[in-house]
Order: structure tokens, then C-alpha cells, then sequence
């Protein structure tokens, strides 16, 4: 890696400004006569382009010479974020850059910014891919990364008075420099038509209709190394409206069926497009005649959540159909190829898809679906707890199928029959009622004996046998348990989860307290069948764009007190810092960066949003989606509640009880989901109260910033002093920009949920201000809510009334404080345990004040976050990966 850094340092900014100039000339996207900023951006983004492509042949000729394994990470979203200065920064090229850009006339900094992010997802997860593609460049592995090309992704967030409005996402506007568009690979992805079994005793899917895919490379650089690894996007021939992105990430496929449909088309897309070329490098790398034995040797698929489930059967349709494998053969291959993320325990990633749907959008796909659930799946279920205890093998079937609300296969139903009660014939009927010694109240069945008559003086019984039906010595039909058959009233679905859990060697949570609910909880019958399947592979975010390239200020000094910039690669080495954490001279310097960066943000925040905040007060941040378990809704509660007592003091006591704050939220609720909305209406509202009161003043300020992206993260994040990771325990899965936020030396305060749970285990739990019920609580308590023994703390009381007052303006929340109230029903109850860990969230708060009015304190706090942050670094994660899951290892280029 010194040899090829050093190679890239020989180019010099006057060579780098000449190619700039060229591209702007040469490259047809602008006209000639004006060097605008957006028009130096492409330019220099195609020169940056040049050698990431010489990069990238050389990496994927040595791949294909050597026929290393490879492993292909599918997700259906990427959130890259700005492709320029990561791209320079990891080619060690950010200097000449500078330099070259400067002689022509702007700034890097300048031409970085015209850069519009790339919208290929909405969120952590997608963000997490990114990070994994970054980290798997740097240390050499060999791998790809699959997704769609999406034209206008999510949507862009727009704040007005009414609160969140939609608007469609133009980032492909201008073009996009960084895409190199593979016209040669091209692939047909099919849907509809029927299957037909032909004289090869094949399966033959006919007929329906073909839609095109071409691939979109994106060259993704490593930091201090030549391997240049590979993005590839599908695009099709679909219209862009009918890729419906929110409608299966909001977890509400079944309320509207095209939104079904297209969001099953976009998954299937992905995998057959994927797959197909996967396939075609291992035939092209295999030779002549390919083992398919040795795939799994060469291939590793890893699905990023439950999005590529249709890998399975869509591998084994390939392996059987076209390529001539026998059953057995073909699941032996995929079960060892393909791995499963589980990202969240909500129903996003336990996606249930509709089989009416699926059999007629993929009707050779349900029948592999329906022969891995009814042979596959049921025949180990019954090898494992066996048919004598049938209630308990129900219970298992129930939890374990693939296929919900669909007839047992006969094999298996057979198992789940319940004798009828024989009909008696009259002779035994006599004798019965004999024995009775004429007692009048002998109870016969009515539907097997019309009459009886009871003749005292001669004790016997008189039986009218002409509706009797006549049983005696004859075997009564056996009746089938109401189990084993699908109810009509219910809908017919496909569990995508289960499949995953079945069809791949390995399942893995994000976190450590994440991994054990899915294994307790989420997947507890396939757990105890399948222990060895389930690990545990907590998340990581890429040091290069997160402190490096964003907090270039934070990175001098760590570099500086360390003694080098070995941190990048390995972050074990920030912990070096801690014997530093009390030294005056770097308490300054950090405390210096910090506010540099604040400053920046000041500026952010009065373009964004109008309002101007001072960079002395405290950076109180809340940025992810906007969701009711993420609780944005605890939080500006808490800033509704310090904003009342506030107003209720004196100026002299306002300013001796309370730190100066600058509370800031971001994120994007779906356009459907009302509650969301109605949080973001709520918070925009309060901040247009609390900015504008004169008593207040710098106090307290409140903002909320417009459409929230990976660029906007990258200014917030390192000017962020307290950051929030406050959801309800036991429903985060991991979350990752908790990791940014304690590498950039910003405090947390959270639950114990997700990787806050090992961030404080990490930091101290002094350097960490925890509140809340934990997760082993929840369940607990909303029991104890539907059963009427919860007391709400009069704070929390006091709190709803002051909203409900028309304080901050004539919008009616009492749908919002509404969901806080009652013991049950949808949309009520408080589900997400607002009000009870209320109290102990505001006390939190007071102790965040007291702290930051020692700064000393604060500052050592601050650089023992960054110090113990090593453990949240991607590049662990990726080695943890390769190792236990895909048995990949690096590949260094000659």
C-alpha cells in the first residue's frame, strides 16, 4: 500500500488540473463557454473517475485470473452520500486535488457541495451497506455490492406550515459522473406465464413477459490500496413510479395491491438480475465445465435484510430448471451460498407477502416455496420432535412455516386426524340404558337415536331404530384437525423471514441484546433447532468518511497526539487518547475543533431553515427516521416541558437552571404513516413558538432540517455535542448513528436498546446518560397498561395540558396526546412507553445540564467517546463477516 501511495502522490495538481480541463471540454454535459462550479464538479468527478477505473480493471482482471471467492452483498438500498471527497480521500489524493481546483479558479470544498447525494435508499440501513462496501475495498476482500438504480428513490422532504410535503427526488437531474453504464451486461427478468413440465421431465416456466435490466457500475474505492471493488445497480425498462421503495419498507404491502405487486417486482429484479450475473462470472471463471458443486467454494450471497429473500428460490430454479440439478443437489448449494441479516424485529424486516400475488407474478417460484415448506421444512420438523405430542408439533408447524394460512401437504395433515365418536348401533344402545336401571334422565345422542321409550313394567327399553344409524362393527370417517386447513376469511401469505431463516446457512442480528431477541423471541423455534445457524455480528460504520473525511479538524488532532494517522485503518489505536483525556492542552484543541464545527453548522442551519442559533449554546441532536418507536415524540415533549418551566421562572433563574440549548431533529416519516407525520407537524410547530418568544431567546432553540441525508449527517454529526437514541428498549436493532455520533466525541443519552447497550459497555457507563425501562421490562408493562395499573407522573400530565392549551398554535393534537392515553385499542395505550419512562427522561436531562456546565468534565467525557470507539468500526465487522459467514479472505493486487 506505501508503493501504490506513493504512486498516487507522484501525480501532481498541475497533471490533475490539465485532465480536469480536459473532461470539461471533452466530456459533452455543459456547454463550453462558462467553468461554472456544478460544471467543475462533473469534470473533476470524471478525472477522479480515470483512475478508479484503472483501479477497477486491474482489481476484477486479477479476481477473474485467479478465481478467488467472492462474496456479493444484496440490499435494496445504498445510501452512499457524495461520492467526490471519499473518492479522493481514499486515492490519498485530496491535496492535489485541492491544489488543481484551485488553480482553476474554485475550491474543493465548493465543488464537493454541488454534488447532490444519491438517492438509493432512506436510511441506516441502507447507510450500513455503504459503510460494508467501503470496509470491504479497504481490506482487500473480494466482493460486490448489488442494488437498484433508482431514478427518484424515496422522496425529497420539503417543511412547510402544514409539516412534512413529498416531492419527487431529482438527483439524476444532471446526470450522474460516477455511473458507468454496462450496455454489454444485460439480462431478462421474468414474470406471470405458467409452468409446464416438458419431455425432459423438467419444469418449463413459459410465456408472461420479459422486462430488460442493464447494469450501472459505481467504482468503490479502499483507503490506502489499489483494490477498486464494484456497485451494481439494475435498471429496467419499468416506469419509476411503479418501483414503489416506501410501500415494502413501511411494512404495509398488504393495503394496497399494485404496491404489492411492484414491490415484489423490485425484489425479484434485484435477485434474478443478480444472480444471472453471479452465475455467468462463476461459468465464465469455472472454464469448460463448471462444478456446480465447488459454487458455494467460489460464492457467497449475504441478503441485507429480508428484501432478497426471492435469492433462494430463484437460485434453486437456475440450479434445477436450467442448469439440470436434481432437487437434493441444487438445495445442498443454495443453503451453503446464501446468508440472512436480520435487521429490526418489526414488521419491515418480517415481510409477509401476498400468495395470490406471488403465484401469479412468479408462479414457478411458488412451487419451489411450496416444496422447500411442505418437504423440506416439515419433514425436519417431524425428524425433530417427532408425531406423538401432536399439540406440540402443531406449535412448532404454526410458528416455522413458510407458507401462513395454506393446507398441509396430505403427508403431514394425515398426522393431524382426530377419530369421530362411533355411532352405537341399537342392541348396545339397549344394554347401555339397561345398566342405567331405567334412570329418566339417560342422556342420548340426538343425532344418533330419534326416540327412546322406557317401558317400566318389563324394564326394558324400546328403541325407534329407523333413524338410527346404523354403526355397529363400522369404522366412522376420521376427522381432519381444523389446523391442517386454510381459513377462507384470512389472507394467504408467504412468510419472506421464515424463508430466509430456512434457506440460508446462516442468520445473524445487528447487535449483541438484538441477536438474543431474535434467537429468545423472534426465531426461537428455529433457534433451538438450528443453534450453530444463528451469531451474532454487531454493526460498524467506516472511520474514513465518518471522522476522517467529515471531521477533518477532530482528525488533525487525533493524528497529532497519537503521532500518526494509523487510527484511520486501525481505530484500536484511539485509545491512545485516554491517557490524554485530562491534558489541558488537548482539552483546548478539542474543545477548539468542536466549536469550528459548530460554527459550520450555525450557517447550515440558517440556509435550511431561516432561523439563527448561537454555537455557544449546547448541539442537542435527534436525527434517523421519524418513527413512533425511535421516539422523537419523547424528546420534544422533554424540550415542551423545559420550555414551560422556562416560561414560568424569572430571567435570572431561567439562566441559572438551564444549560443554552439548540435542539435539532431530522428525518423522514413515510408519506402514510399519519402518527409520523403528525411528530414532525408537532416539532415544527414548537419551533416556530420557542424561536420566536424574546424571553427565551438563545436559550432554547428548536429546528427541525429539511430532507435529512448522509451530506447533512456529515456537518451535524461532529458539530453534535448530546446525541438521542432514546427508542423503546428491546426495538432498535442496532442503529449506527449512534457509533458516528460517540466517534465524533458527541455524548450519548439512550436506553439500553440496540448498540447503545455495548457503546456504554464500550465508553463507561459514566460517560453515558442512560434512562428508561429495559427491554426485558416492556412486555411487562404494557400488560400492566391493558389491565388499568398504570399512573401516568403528573409531569407527564401537566406536559399533554400545556399542549393541549393552544400554546403553539391551532393545529389539534389530540390525536397525538391521544395515542399517550387509554389502556388499549389501536393508536392508543402508548404503546412505545412514552409517559413511562417520561420522568426518568427528563431527570436524565437534568444531569446532562450539570455535566455541561463543567466543561472540563464534558470535554473528557468527549474524547473518551471518540477513545473507546474502536469496537464500532465497519472494518471489524467486515472481518467478522468474511471470517464466519462467507469464508472469504483478502486479496492483495501484484
Amino acid at each position: 500500500s506505501q508503493k501504490i501511495s506513493s504512486v498516487l502522490n507522484s501525480i501532481d495538481s498541475s497533471t490533475i488540473a490539465s485532465n480536469i480541463k480536459h473532461h470539461a471540454e471533452f466530456t459533452p454535459v455543459f456547454s463550453p463557454e462558462h467553468f461554472s462550479p456544478l460544471k467543475a464538479y462533473h469534470a473533476t468527478a470524471k478525472s477522479v473517475l480515470d483512475t478508479l477505473i484503472m483501479n477497477w480493471n486491474a482489481t476484477y482482471d486479477y479476481y477473474d485470473r485467479t478465481n478467488v471467492k467472492q462474496a456479493y452483498y444484496l440490499s435494496m438500498e445504498f445510501l452512499q452520500g457524495r461520492a467526490l471527497t471519499n473518492a479522493v480521500g481514499n486515492l490519498e489524493l485530496t491535496g492535489q486535488y485541492a491544489e488543481a481546483l484551485q488553480q482553476l479558479g474554485h475550491s474543493l470544498e465548493d465543488v464537493a457541495t454541488q454534488e447532490p447525494d444519491a438517492a438509493l435508499g432512506n436510511g441506516g440501513l441502507g447507510r450500513l451497506a455503504s459503510c460494508f462496501l467501503d470496509s470491504l475495498a479497504t481490506l482487500n476482500y473480494p466482493a460486490w455490492g448489488y442494488g437498484l438504480r433508482y431514478k427518484h428513490g424515496l422522496f425529497k422532504q420539503i417543511i412547510t406550515k402544514d409539516g412534512q410535503e413529498e416531492v419527487a427526488e431529482n438527483w439524476l437531474e444532471m446526470g450522474n459522473p460516477w455511473e458507468i453504464v454496462r450496455t454489454d451486461v444485460s439480462y431478462p427478468v421474468k414474470f406471470y406465464g405458467k409452468v409446464v413440465e416438458g419431455t425432459d421431465g423438467r419444469m418449463h416456466w413459459i410465456g408472461g413477459e420479459n422486462i430488460k435490466v442493464v447494469a450501472h457500475d459505481i467504482p468503490i474505492p479502499g483507503y490506502k490500496t489499489k483494490t477498486t471493488n464494484n456497485l451494481r445497480l439494475w435498471s429496467t425498462t419499468v416506469p419509476s413510479q411503479d418501483f414503489d421503495l416506501e410501500a415494502f419498507n413501511a411494512g404495509d404491502h398488504a393495503s394496497a395491491y399494485e404496491a404489492h405487486l411492484n414491490a415484489e417486482k423490485q425484489q425479484y429484479t434485484l435477485c434474478s438480475a443478480s444472480l444471472q450475473d453471479i452465475i455467468a462470472r462463476f461459468e465464465r471463471r469455472a472454464g469448460d465445465s463448471p462444478s456446480w458443486e465447488d459454487f458455494p467454494s467460489k460464492v457467497a450471497v449475504q441478503m441485507n435484510d429480508t428484501h432478497p429473500t426471492l435469492c433462494i428460490p430463484e437460485l434453486m430454479r437456475i440450479l434445477i430448471d436450467v442448469k439440470g440439478l436434481s432437487w437434493s443437489e441444487a438445495w445442498s448449494i443454495t443453503e451453503r451460498t446464501v446468508a440472512y441479516t436480520n435487521h429490526t424485529v418489526l414488521p419491515e424486516a418480517l415481510e409477509k407477502w401476498s400468495l395470490d400475488i406471488m403465484q401469479k407474478l412468479l408462479p414457478r417460484h411458488v412451487e419451489i416455496i411450496e416444496k422447500i415448506d411442505g418437504e423440506q421444512l416439515m419433514n425436519i420438523i417431524i425428524s425433530k420432535y417427532g408425531t406423538e405430542d401432536t399439540s406440540l408439533l402443531k406449535k412448532k408447524i404454526k410458528e416455522m412455516r413458510i407458507l401462513d394460512n395454506i393446507d398441509l401437504p396430505d403427508s403431514i395433515a394425515k398426522l393431524f386426524v382426530k377419530p369421530k365418536e362411533k355411532k352405537e348401533s341399537p342392541a348396545k344402545l339397549k344394554e347401555k340404558l339397561l345398566v342405567k336401571s331405567l334412570e329418566p334422565s339417560v342422556v342420548v345422542e340426538e343425532k344418533t337415536v330419534s326416540k327412546v321409550e322406557i317401558n317400566e313394567d318389563s324394564e326394558e327399553v324400546e328403541v325407534d331404530s329407523e333413524e338410527v344409524v346404523e354403526a355397529e362393527n363400522e369404522d366412522s370417517e376420521d376427522e381432519l384437525d381444523p389446523f391442517v386447513k386454510s381459513d377462507p376469511k384470512l389472507p394467504r401469505v408467504v412468510r419472506m423471514a421464515n424463508l430466509c431463516v430456512v434457506g440460508g446457512h446462516s442468520v445473524n442480528g445487528v447487535a449483541a441484546i438484538h441477536s438474543e431477541i431474535v434467537k429468545e423471541d423472534v426465531f426461537n423455534s428455529f433457534y433451538e433447532m438450528w443453534p450453530a445457524k444463528f451469531q451474532n455480528k454487531t454493526n460498524g460504520v467506516t472511520p474514513r468518511r465518518w471522522i476522517r473525511f467529515c471531521n477533518p479538524e477532530l482528525s488533525a488532532i487525533i493524528s497529532k497526539w497519537i503521532g500518526s494517522d494509523d487510527w484511520v485503518l486501525n481505530t484500536d489505536k484511539l485509545a491512545e487518547l485516554k491517557k490524554f483525556a485530562d491534558d489541558e492542552d488537548l482539552q483546548s484543541e478539542w474543545r477548539a475543533a468542536k466549536k469550528a464545527n459548530k460554527v459550520k453548522v450555525v450557517s447550515l442551519i440558517r440556509e435550511k431553515t431561516g432561523y439563527i442559533v448561537s454555537p455557544d449554546a449546547m448541539f442537542d441532536v435527534q436525527v434517523k427516521r421519524i418513527h413512533e418507536y425511535k421516539r422523537q415524540l419523547l424528546n420534544i415533549l422533554g424540550i415542551v416541558y423545559r420550555y414551560k418551566k422556562m416560561k414560568e421562572m424569572s430571567a435570572k433563574d431561567r439562566i441559572n437552571s438551564f444549560v443554552p440549548r439548540v435542539c435539532i431533529f431530522g428525518g423522514k416519516a413515510f408519506a402514510t404513516y399519519v402518527q409520523a407525520k403528525r411528530i414532525v407537524k408537532f416539532v415544527t410547530d414548537v419551533a416556530a413558538t420557542v424561536n420566536h418568544d424574546p424571553e427565551i431567546g438563545d436559550l432554547l432553540k428548536v429546528v427541525f432540517i429539511p430532507d435529512y441525508n448522509v451530506s447533512v449527517a456529515e456537518a451535524l454529526i461532529p458539530a453534535s455535542e448530546l446525541s438521542q437514541h432514546i427508542s423503546t428498549a428491546g426495538m432498535e436493532a442496532s442503529g449506527t448513528s449512534n457509533m458516528k455520533f460517540a466517534m465524533n466525541g458527541c455524548i450519548l443519552i439512550g436506553t439500553l436498546d440496540g448498540a447503545n447497550v455495548e457503546i456504554r459497555e464500550e465508553v463507561g457507563e459514566e460517560n453515558f446518560f442512560l434512562f428508561g425501562a429495559e427491554a426485558h421490562e416492556i412486555a411487562g408493562l404494557r400488560k400492566e397498561r391493558a389491565q388499568g395499573k398504570f399512573v401516568p407522573d403528573p409531569r407527564f400530565e401537566e406536559v399533554k395540558r400545556f399542549v393541549r392549551s393552544g400554546v403553539f398554535g391551532t393545529y389539534n393534537y389530540d390525536d397525538l396526546m391521544g395515542s399517550l392515553e387509554g389502556n388499549e385499542g389501536y393508536g392508543r395505550a402508548d404503546y412505545f412507553l412514552v409517559g413511562k419512562d417520561f420522568p426518568s427522561y427528563i431527570e436524565c436531562q437534568e444531569k446532562v445540564d450539570k455535566a455541561y456546565r463543567d466543561q472540563k468534565l464534558w470535554t473528557r467525557m468527549s474524547i473518551l467517546n471518540t477513545a473507546s470507539s474502536s469496537k464500532f468500526n465497519s472494518d471489524r465487522t467486515i472481518h467478522e463477516y468474511a471470517k464466519d459467514i462467507w469464508d472469504i479472505k483478502p486479496v492483495i493486487l501484484p
